[in-house]
């Protein structure tokens, strides 16, 4: 039986059995996706794969019901598999996601989506012609945080914006095969395109190898918008402390964003007032320094959000395509970030500035 043939038969009985799924990788991030499988009791978590033997050796000891493999094509080749989430190195993600697709698995992948924007857009096409569900995770776009300003902006509560800063430092983990831009950068592009709509029309970055020789460990990326507004971010490897800080200035109000915080938003009714003067004496500022309102959110863990939406996606056959654009094009913001950055901060024209619509 095909997958599409399942899913038809599966639909039709309202799915009454639990999604059987796969976690492939089981470094860093692996381990998160499967306590968040395991709690569901919709989920049956069929297989765990990893090419260190070790790691599954130490994960079977609180799993062991789980099927253990080392090798992708046992996954691949169980017809009882409806989904694959991966969680592998970025140089795997457009292999890796083909073979799952192209094996008739749903497939979940790790941000970015792939090592470049040309890969991309092959697993996307590949995912829409298979009619399977493709999902990346750029958990951040289910953060209630992120969410609530998104409704901020798009209610127009701060006014016009001016300039958006953004700091994502920490003290490691430096990565083998891609740089901090790939590594920490997508986090803040899918937020930025999220809350914007729109790609930014320039962008350019500078920063150096501190520590290991040719991957960048500190980046400085300004990206420019049509509207005028500004955004800078930050990222580095090598900070004494951990920081998630975003700043957002507005004509009306501002909003400072710190993940991890007790009160991760702060809108602030602050602001200048300019009156255009008719002589050079009467020339004026007026500052306001109002309330400060801290809201308050839902406390969801944002990584069972996406993981609860991609598997709702595969239960009803929907399909998210401002997503997937919205993915494709982190990776194209990565991608020219990183061809500025070897080209010593030249600025980068982007020639898109097609608009998403809201991830969920």
């Amino acid at each position: 039986m095909t997958q599409r043939q399942k899913r038809d038969e599966l639909l039709g009985r309202g799915w009454q059995r639990n999604l059987e799924v796969a976690v492939v990788g089981l470094g860093y991030w692996g381990p998160n996706l499967i306590r968040v499988l395991a709690e569901r009791l919709d989920v049956r978590l069929r297989w765990l794969c990893d090419a260190d033997a070790s790691r599954l050796a130490r994960i079977a000891r609180r799993y062991p019901a789980v099927r253990l493999t080392t090798d992708l094509d046992q996954v691949l080749d169980d017809p009882e598999v409806d989904a694959v989430l991966l969680a592998t190195p970025v140089f795997t993600h457009h292999e890796l996601g083909r073979r799952c697709l192209e094996a008739g698995k749903h497939t979940y992948v790790e941000k970015p989506l792939a090592s470049s924007s040309e890969l991309a857009t092959d697993l996307i096409d590949l995912s829409r012609e298979s009619g399977l569900q493709l999902m990346c995770g750029h958990t951040f776009l289910y953060s209630p945080a992120v969410r609530a300003i998104g409704d901020l902006i798009r209610e127009g509560r701060l006014g016009e914006l001016y300039f958006l800063s953004s700091s994502r430092v920490n003290l490691g983990l430096h990565q083998r095969d891609v740089s901090v831009v790939w590594d920490l950068g997508p986090h803040d592009f899918s937020i930025l395109l999220h809350w914007l709509g729109c790609m930014p029309t320039t962008i350019r970055a500078t920063g150096r190898d501190s520590i290991v020789p040719g991957i960048a460990d500190v980046a400085f990326v300004t990206l420019e918008f049509a509207s005028g507004l500004i955004a800078n971010v930050e990222l580095s490897w090598l900070a004494p402390s951990k920081l998630r800080r975003t700043v957002i200035a507005g004509s009306r109000q501002m909003v400072v964003y710190e993940d991890g915080s007790t009160e991760a938003i702060k809108i602030f009714d602050s602001g200048v007032d300019y009156r255009d003067p008719e002589t050079f004496g009467e020339y004026q500022l007026s500052y306001r320094s109002g309330d400060i309102v801290s809201p308050h959110l839902p406390v969801e863990e944002p990584l069972a959000l996406q993981v609860e939406d991609f598997l709702r996606g595969i239960r009803s056959d929907r399909r998210s395509t401002s997503q997937l654009d919205l993915t494709r094009d982190v990776v194209r913001l990565a991608e020219a970030a990183e061809a500025s950055l070897q080209d010593g901060g030249a600025q980068i024209l982007l020639d898109g500035v097609g608009a998403h619509g809201r991830v969920v």
